[in-house]
């Protein structure tokens, strides 16, 4: 996007980026709104505008507010992460532009615990069982409702929080699906793998994920169906994701997210078409009749930092980053640095090279600032 283009869309999200560079990489030109303002998002769009935020959370009357400068005024606005918790706010944002995406009624019913897994029932999809009480704290995770990323998860204690719910612990390794939806079908985009990247406060925060990964078998078409069987009964639209645990023991579905997600970074790659369009395009109701394969596999990898981390203005971001913030700036504790992409000829090279690229980011490029 060149810095006097006018833009097309407004991305809101907890992070714009990965949204703002599919667009990009699209033809599209669009303004940026989300929690970060991060340099690489600030290239790509414009304006690129961070919203003030405690705890990872799109603060509703600072949004409005930004949206109401001129400049972003009636503007189309395509959301990403970060209204789970909050349909009242994306039905109130409809009211003055349009909202591409799924509407808010369709989220409220999917992050809606207890109406979610009743939803399963009902379609005799396998997913663990839930509840707004905690019987008995062994053998259960404490989430809270309509949040993302991992960090919120813990085991249970001896309370539930308010906005909370009980979730039974179950076996098998984080499995997601990536898919368009045209209000009726689902076009499967691609599977990928998620892991945790583990503190002891945040047993379940998200780390990264690598795929595509084989979509051949019956477990892969058995949660394919289910998630066709969902999209078709509450009426998804656009690019969505659905988080599995699979195991040799079988697959439960855990959630519908019905936004696009953390794997754009795997997925939105050449010769796939830009996924920014396809969402659109989905939204609208139109579906491809099949999509390219990727011929490599891809990593993305998020970058914590392990100590308050000082960036100097001279960081020289290796070409594999993504979400570069601004420099100077103190990365506190426990916040992202960045993401590191890493692309190979299998999942495991691709996880390893992301791995080996973020311990060198560390190593090289990031200092620890001083006690």
């Amino acid at each position: 996007m060149t810095p006097t283009a006018v833009p097309e869309f407004v991305v809101v999200a907890l992070s714009a980026r990965a949204l703002s560079a599919s667009a990009c990489r699209g033809g599209r030109n669009v303004a940026a709104v989300d929690l970060f303002a991060d340099a690489d998002t600030a290239a790509m769009a414009n304006p690129c505008l961070a919203l003030p935020s405690k705890g990872l959370r799109i603060p509703a009357e600072a949004l409005r507010r930004v949206l109401a400068l001129p400049d972003l005024r009636g503007l189309p606005l395509v959301y990403g992460a970060g209204f789970e918790d909050r349909p009242d706010l994306l039905s109130a944002l409809a009211r003055g532009r349009p909202v591409i995406g799924n509407r808010a009624e369709t989220m409220a019913r999917l992050k809606d615990p207890s109406a979610f897994a009743a939803l399963l029932s009902r379609l005799d999809i396998p997913h663990p069982e839930v509840s707004l009480s905690l019987p008995d704290p062994d053998g259960w995770l404490v989430k809270r409702a309509g949040a993302s990323g991992g960090g919120h998860i813990r085991p249970a204690g001896s309370r539930l929080p308010a906005g909370h719910y009980a979730q039974r612990r179950m076996p098998g390794r984080p499995v997601s699906l990536l898919f368009l939806a045209d209000g009726r079908r689902i076009l499967p985009v691609g599977f990928s793998r998620q892991w945790a990247a583990p503190t002891r406060r945040q047993p379940y925060r998200y780390g990264g994920a690598v795929g595509p990964l084989p979509s051949s078998g019956g477990a892969a078409a058995a949660m394919i169906g289910a998630v066709s069987r969902i999209a078709a009964e509450v009426g998804l639209v656009g690019l969505n994701s659905a988080d599995f645990l699979a195991g040799p023991a079988g697959w439960c579905l855990l959630e519908i997210n019905p936004r696009p997600g953390a794997t754009l970074d795997l997925f939105d790659r050449p010769p796939m078409p830009s996924l920014f369009e396809l969402h659109l395009a989905a939204c609208a109701g139109q579906l491809p009749a099949e999509l390219p394969p990727l011929p490599d596999r891809h990593a993305a990898m998020v970058v914590y930092a392990a100590a308050p981390t000082r960036l100097h203005e001279a960081v020289d971001w290796p070409e594999w980053t993504a979400d570069r913030p601004r420099a100077p700036a103190l990365i506190p504790a426990g916040t992202p640095i960045c993401t590191v992409l890493a692309d190979a000829a299998s999942v495991v090279e691709a996880r390893r090279l992301a791995g080996r690229r973020a311990r060198d980011l560390c190593l090289c490029h990031t200092v620890p600032e001083a006690a």
